[in-house]
This record gives C-alpha cells, structure tokens and sequence, in this order.
C-alpha cells in the first residue's frame, strides 16, 4: 500500500475565535510532517491534506479538538508520494464562498438523507431536486431529472434560487453536490429563505457512487473530484476525463484532439477567452513543468485542484 494518506474533511461549526487556531494547527502540521491546506472560518474547518499515517492521524486528533469538531469526518484516500509542496493554514471569511451571512449551516446535518435512500426521495413528483455544483461540473454527471442552475460560482446559487422560486412553486427541494459541503450550506440558505421542506444528501454524491449498487443507481456519467483524478464513476474508480491546467475544467480525449487544445496552454473550452499574454506565461510555465519533469521533480506550478464538496 501507498505510504502517504490524503485526507479530505470539512466540519461547519461555530468558531467565533477561529483565528486563535491558525498557529497551533500548522505547527502541529509541520511537526507531524503533513503538508496541504486547512481553511478556517467562524463557520468552520475544510481542507486536504496529506502525509504520513502517524501525522495525519496527528493532525485530525488537533482538529477533533476544536470547539464542535468532535464528530469530524474525513474521506481517505492513498498516494506514493504527497501531493503537495507545503503547508497552509488560512484564515478566510467562510471555508466555501457562497457570500451570504446570518445563515447557520452547522444545524444542516438535521436535513441529512442517507445515500440508500436517496433514490426514494429524488423519485417523489413533488420534490423539487437541485444539483448545487457549477456548470462545468454538472455537464459530466448528475442524476436523473435533477435542475442545472448553471452556475459558475457557489457566490452565483443565492441570486439563482432566488430568481428560481418566483417563477417556480417550490414546497419540496432535495439537494446534492461532490462531498456535501455546499448542499449542506445551500440547505441553511433555503431554510434562511423560509424553505422548511429540504434535504441534502449526507456524503454527497461520492458517498453514493461508493455504497449505492451501478444497478440500482440513478446516476448517469462520471464524478467531477478535486484532485488529480479529475472525475470518478462507481466504486469511485477513475473516470474517463483529464484536466485542462489552463482553464482547470474537465476534457475528453476527443477535446485533445482539437486544434485549440495546447497542454498546459489551452483547450477547446477556454482557447478563445485567453489573452495572448496569459497563452505565454502558461506556455512558459508548461516549458518549466517539462524540464522538471524531465529531471524527475514536481514543478511548483503543477498544484492539485482546490479542494471543494
């Protein structure tokens, strides 16, 4: 097995002195040899980070002892070597930008629906179900029948909901995203909206591509996924899409095989909204990923994708 352990948590909680944590945490961090980033709020905590067992083990013990975070849950995964180059410890306003406040999402977990009985509630005529994620993600998967907002930022899902519901009738809503962490602060929204009829499903959509069977399943296509992955299907086994690293969206093979598609520069999805000065410095910076590569190190440029639910 892989010797490096890759952990991806989040906990809404309420951490009025968040900024008192940030010191100990990354020295705790650094002591047990762990690199990645770790966001702090007065919300809460979210972040991946990586290192050795011992350390990670280390590291989510610190965390279990924040005010709230006793029931902290993460999701593992394995690598040969740590994907990342250091550690960070930041001190934002919310761990996931949606750009309202007055909401309390740390009460979410009251509107939970267990991935084994999702397909029940998303199969009711009357529930309403919402995919929360942004456009690029959504165009590779979700479930069946369920709204697109077409968003292309979380700041973008209040206006739309907003916009949404005066043209709609909405009683009952059930809401879905990658790992939970914005369905479960879209289901605070909602309720702040006088929505009293609204769920989300508990682990997101990888908790259910993981435990619900592929026969019983009302998914169609693959998983977009925050990491170098890309995307995942059932069983969380890799999926099918690469990573534009000029534009950070999803391509196919057949995207690549296109004129506008330069690696590391530009793909059919973004060729034509670059300047030429920004097609340089990301044709400069993929010069430098391959002389790296070339001498068998990690370029400071090539980072994982930001870490989102």
């Amino acid at each position: 097995m892989s010797n490096i352990v890759v952990a991806a948590f989040y906990k809404f909680a309420a951490l009025p002195d968040y900024a008192e944590y940030q010191a100990p945490l990354h020295d705790e961090a650094m002591d047990a040899d762990v690199r990645g980033t770790i966001l702090l709020a007065k919300e809460g905590v979210n972040g991946t980070i990586a290192g050795p067992r011992a350390g990670i083990d280390r590291v989510l013990s610190h965390l279990k002892s924040l005010p709230g975070c006793s029931d902290l849950e993460w999701k593992e995964s394995y690598a040969d070597e740590n994907p990342f180059l250091r550690m960070k410890v930041r001190l934002k306003k919310e761990i996931v930008t949606m750009g309202v406040g007055d909401i309390e999402p740390e009460k979410s977990h009251e509107m939970y629906v267990e991935p084994h009985d999702w397909n029940n509630v998303i199969s009711d005529p009357d529930t309403i179900v919402i995919d929360t994620r942004n456009d690029y993600e959504v165009s590779i998967g979700t479930f069946e029948g369920a709204i697109n907002p077409k968003t292309k930022s979380f700041r973008e899902f209040p206006e739309w909901f907003r916009k949404f519901r005066e043209e709609n009738q909405v009683k009952k809503v059930a809401m879905f995203c990658t790992g939970g962490i914005r369905c479960e602060k879209s289901t605070a929204f909602l309720r702040s909206e006088g929505v009293d009829d609204v769920v989300h499903l508990k682990g997101g959509i990888l908790k259910y591509l993981e435990t619900v069977p592929k026969e019983e399943s009302r998914w169609n296509g693959e998983c977009f996924v925050f990491d170098n992955r890309v995307s995942v299907g059932h069983d969380l086994e890799p999926g099918s899409y690469d990573m534009c690293h000029a534009c950070r969206q999803p391509i196919t093979e057949e995207d690549k095989q296109s004129e506008h598609y330069r690696p590391g520069v530009s793909c059919p999805n973004c060729h034509d909204r670059l300047t030429e000065e920004q097609k340089r410095n990301f044709a400069e910076r993929q010069k430098q990923v391959e002389l790296a590569k070339a001498r068998g190190e990690t370029h400071i440029g090539m980072q994982t994708p930001k870490s989102e639910g």
